[in-house]
């Protein structure tokens, strides 16, 4: 009898992992990008109700732009994995170790691990404004924090890296041309040094949208919008890029290289498009950014990586959950939302509501599935589960019906 337990479990065991390691990955492949959750508007819905809506469309990663306790608190004990960030102005307290321990355990030990915490973003587009003194803050915030976390048994679970904007690089066309400027040489080589050296990240805002609304006659749209179209292929590697966000990355990819830091993967910490602008902010329409979300879903649910990279897969945060109205800026800060603030959608990205019953909140009837954009591909994830429930039920029974 022992030894016929021990059969059974075995072919379990084999059937759940076949299953688990086949093409049935709809689910698990949903969860390779995050979204970018910002609080600037005065009717946002409470962390819980937003929590709601993640785990309904099976969201898996998120990114904050504080250590808002509220949303800390409300998301303990869910699946959600969070980055925090240090807010740019705290920067100049937290070089001091003493102070960022105590950040630290003020700020992420209470919640750790019940709030899955995976990242701390120290400031966000620090070189952005040129802002010679807030640079200088930055590399010793970074330090600080990483050695607080240290100290408290966190750094193995919690990675520290720095947002940047691609602003930063003097050349990115083609992308082996990737380089950083000049003036920010210094502190980007301590930037890269850290994150070397602690296995960290390096975290870039890329936004495609910037680059055709600044020069629509000579940058195909879409190309920006991953739509089809001839692409480019870089002279000097050969590479082929059909669309600018991949095309971006490498440039960035190629601009560590040239610092001396190969090995530093690459992921995406903003991108997006906004639904609508001012008058002289070609392609903010709604039409496109639900074009270019919609396809970088599809491209996420492939698990691609970059031409330079096929084998690595891009990391990506989308920008943004909500429509923030408080936003400062032009028009178009306050549209990036997917979701308008009372949980409806912006605009169909592929992340289609399905109706379940509940008495609790409009949110909660929101479930992820990609047929608008992806039916044939929604399909064959659903045949695949039946056909291995299938292979399971039918090998269970015929072992059965061999020992019986």
């Amino acid at each position: 009898m022992a030894n016929f337990n021990s059969r059974i479990s075995i072919i379990h065991t084999f059937l759940v992992c076949s299953l688990y390691f086949s093409d049935f990955g709809f689910l698990q492949r949903v969860t390779s990008f995050g979204i970018n959750y910002g609080q600037l508007g005065n009717n946002l819905p409470p962390p819980e109700e937003v929590l709601e809506l993640l785990s309904s469309l099976r969201l898996t990663k998120a990114r904050i732009y504080d250590t808002n306790p509220q949303i800390l608190s409300a998301f303990a004990n869910s699946s959600v994995e969070l980055i925090v960030t240090v807010e740019n102005e705290v920067l100049a307290q937290l070089m001091n170790p003493q102070q960022a321990l105590q950040w630290v355990t003020t700020h992420i030990k209470p919640y750790f691990p019940a709030t899955k915490i995976t990242g701390i973003a120290v400031g966000n587009e620090i070189f952005t404004d040129d802002d010679k003194t807030l640079m200088s803050y930055l590399v010793p915030a970074m330090v600080s924090i990483h050695s607080a976390l240290v100290q408290l048994g966190l750094d193995s679970h919690i990675q520290v890296s720095t947002p940047t904007s691609l602003a930063i690089l003097a050349e990115s066309y083609p992308p082996s041309a990737g380089s950083f400027k000049n003036e920010y040489y210094g502190t980007m080589s301590q930037v890269l040094q850290f994150l070397s050296s602690t296995k960290s990240p390096f975290w870039v805002n890329a936004y495609p949208y910037f680059a055709y609304k600044d020069d629509p006659t000579r940058i195909s749209l879409d190309y920006a919008l991953f739509n089809p179209n001839a692409g480019m292929i870089d002279p000097y590697t050969k590479l082929h890029y059909d669309n600018m966000l991949y095309a971006q990355v490498d440039a960035a990819i190629f601009a560590v290289a040239r610092m001396g830091f190969n090995g530093i993967e690459i992921r995406v910490s903003e991108t997006g498009w906004p639904s609508k602008g001012d008058a002289n902010e070609v392609g903010a329409t709604l039409e496109n950014a639900g074009v270019y979300n919609r396809n970088l879903l599809r491209r996420q649910l492939k698990n691609e990586g970059t031409p330079l990279r096929p084998n690595m897969r891009l990391e990506v945060y989308v920008f943004a959950l909500f429509n923030e109205d408080l936003k400062p800026g032009p028009t178009s800060e306050r549209n990036y939302g997917l979701y308008q603030p009372d949980g409806t959608m912006s605009y169909n990205v592929g992340l289609s509501a399905l109706s379940t019953p509940s008495t609790t909140s409009s949110t909660s009837t929101a479930t992820v599935s990609f047929t608008s954009s992806s039916t044939k591909a929604a399909t064959m994830e659903y045949q695949s589960l039946v056909y291995w429930m299938f292979v399971y039920l039918l090998t269970f029974q015929v072992f059965m019906r061999r020992f019986f």
